[in-house]
């Protein structure tokens, strides 16, 4: 697989580690096979700096955040981007008439097919696999395989974002929010720029880097970023804060106005009626 691609197998990892916990958040028992053991080795390679908790966290938010899309808002059709070895598709409880569409690069989709074969599809919902290129025009391959753009959507964008550089990035959510009949929602996860300089994550990052997946790109804005791309803003949540914290987070979660902190940011986010509820 690409380079890129293995950071689907660390965050795996992590999900495995949480699922084996007896206070677990979560339970996932695809994880540790979709990790293979690359996975857990680079969880090795990455650790510090609340990774490990952190995604338990992230997991955990946008799980309990897709549930109550699908549940309270009626949405049936779900497209996780840059879906990675994400297995929410066999274990969280949809409801019947759910189609998922995951979307990656046709060799992580082939080696997850590959490592998932022997596992028994779900009744009552259809997963789509779509293999695309983010960074190039995704949509066509996505309406080809079912997807109908009439129709309410719930985006997915998690642990992709911070891979991406700034104009991507804004192209990508301003799609989004193009492409989205009204009732459509955008979950995903952001990082501060802050965080893409923090001395303390120098080791982390430069690793990254030597693999071949630099991040690239943080905020300390996301509220501006989202609206800016046509998204009403519903919350953004810090881990450690009401809301994204499940008794995981280890520090401290200093206030906003608090400058040059490095933040992560879980986002949950509408498709506005009228141009004025994204300026609210």
């Amino acid at each position: 697989m690409e380079a890129v691609s293995r950071t689907a197998q660390w965050t795996a990892a992590a999900r495995a580690l949480e699922t084996e916990r007896e206070d677990r958040l979560f339970a996932d028992p695809y994880a540790r096979t979709v990790a293979d053991e690359i996975g857990f080795e680079l969880l090795k390679r990455y650790d510090g700096g609340g990774i490990v908790p952190f995604l338990a966290i992230r997991t955990t938010y946008l799980d309990r955040a897709i549930t109550a899309a699908v549940e309270e808002r009626g949405i049936r059709q779900v497209v996780f981007l840059a879906a990675g070895m994400d297995t929410r598709f066999h274990r969280l409880p949809w409801p019947d008439g759910v189609t998922v569409y995951e979307l990656d690069r046709p060799a992580l989709l082939e080696a997850k097919a590959e490592l998932l074969k022997g596992e028994p599809r779900p009744a009552g919902r259809t997963r789509v696999a779509v293999p695309v290129d983010l960074t190039q025009d995704w949509t066509g391959a996505l309406k080809e395989a079912g997807w109908k753009s009439d129709e309410p959507v719930l985006w997915v964008v998690e642990g992709l974002l911070f891979f991406l550089p700034e104009q991507a990035v804004r192209t990508l959510i301003s799609t989004l929010s193009a492409h989205a009949a009204p009732g459509s929602v955008l979950l995903g996860d952001v990082i501060s720029r802050a965080a893409l300089v923090n001395p303390l994550a120098r080791g982390f990052m430069k690793a990254l880097e030597e693999d071949g997946n630099p991040w690239l790109f943080g905020t300390e804005d996301p509220e501006g970023l989202l609206a800016d791309c046509g998204w009403a803003v519903r919350e953004v949540r810090q881990p450690g804060e009401d809301g994204a914290d499940f008794e995981r987070w280890p520090y401290p979660v200093p206030a906003r106005t608090v400058p040059g902190v490095p933040r992560s940011f879980l986002f949950t986010c509408d498709l506005p009626t009228t141009s004025q509820e994204v300026a609210a």
